[in-house]
């Protein structure tokens, strides 16, 4: 017979006696009984991930405005332009401007360009004649004006040059501005640079051209027209004063720089960037200063440079501002 304390009943189940007599057991048993399943981590959902589109390069355009031999600072420009790897999407030229910003199309390589523009002189484009003079509506004819654009520029059209171009000129019964975005390279360029009295109007297109400088010396508009998100304009037509005036061609010169240097002054309002280099003091046909037309094209462009790049990035960012998806 077993021992029974006195005051404690202890259950029949032996299972049970035997528990309560082994305090361990009975914790093991109790935690087995009680376990759950692990609890589950519930965490906050995250919106679905938005890939943001890349931000495009905006289309630059070079605009190239009329000033005859000081055009050679273009080229200086371009050479610039080529070597900070700064684009060009699309040359829109008025009278030089167009002639260089034709063989740049044609070639779209800077040295090229030197290389043609450095054998070219004044005989190479005015055919002065003294019955052209007396019988006809200008000292020359332009005839050698469009030959040289006809030997210098590979591509016969405008659509088929390399880049994207167009001359500017004007409309002499209309005073109308006419930009030649098609058809002959060399017509456009004959027609955009026919100085009024200097050289004779041009046929085209069924209208009668003159130099695109006395509506539209540096037509930033027809770029921004055109599709361009910036433009770069070279202005070549500050500067006005000449106290060597001797004969009627430098009368008529004169007078189509005032003239151009006029129409430029609020145009060039509308540049994203405005290069003006140092050639007032050049005369507008003195050929003899080609290089440091070119020079002071290469160095007004440098400084320019800051300038072009701040432009661009301010504009990559409003367009990085308005491709972010809003909400």
């Amino acid at each position: 017979m077993r021992y029974r304390p006195m005051g404690v009943n202890f259950p029949a189940d032996p299972l049970c006696f035997t528990v309560m007599r082994r305090p361990l057991a009975a914790a093991v048993l109790l935690l087995a009984a009680c376990r759950t399943a692990a609890p589950t981590l519930v965490t906050e959902r995250q919106p679905p991930r938005v890939l943001e589109a890349p931000v495009p390069e905006p289309r630059i355009a070079l605009v190239l405005g009329g000033g005859a031999a000081r055009g050679f600072a273009h080229i200086g420009v371009i050479r610039v332009l080529e070597q900070e790897r700064i684009p060009v999407d699309l040359v829109v030229g008025t009278s030089v401007g167009s002639l260089i910003g034709a063989v740049y199309a044609s070639h779209k390589d800077s040295f090229e360009l030197e290389w043609t523009a450095f054998q070219l002189d004044q005989d190479d484009l005015f055919d002065f004649g003294i019955v052209n003079a007396v019988v006809g509506m200008g000292y020359a004819k332009g005839e050698k004006l469009e030959r040289f654009v006809r030997e210098s520029v590979k591509q016969k059209d405008i659509e088929q040059l390399r880049l994207p171009f167009a001359a500017v000129a004007t409309d002499l019964n209309w005073g109308q501005r006419v930009v030649l975005d098609k058809g002959s390279v060399a017509r456009a360029v004959r027609a955009s640079s026919a100085i009024p009295g200097v050289f004779e109007p041009v046929q085209h297109q069924g209208k009668l051209l003159v130099d695109g400088g006395v509506v539209d010396n540096i037509p930033i508009d027809v770029a921004k027209a055109k599709g361009a998100d910036l433009v770069i304009a070279v202005d070549i037509s500050a500067d006005v004063g000449n106290t060597d005036i001797r004969n009627v061609v430098d009368v008529m010169l004169q007078a189509t720089n005032i003239m151009f240097a006029v129409n430029v002054g609020f145009r060039r309002q509308g540049a994203d960037v405005l290069v003006q280099p140092k050639v007032g003091n050049m005369g507008m046909l003195d050929f003899s200063k080609k290089k440091e037309c070119m020079l002071a094209g290469i160095e007004a462009a440098r400084e320019a440079v800051p300038r072009i790049r701040a432009a661009i990035d301010q504009w990559k960012a409003r367009k990085a501002l308005e491709l972010t998806p809003r909400g």
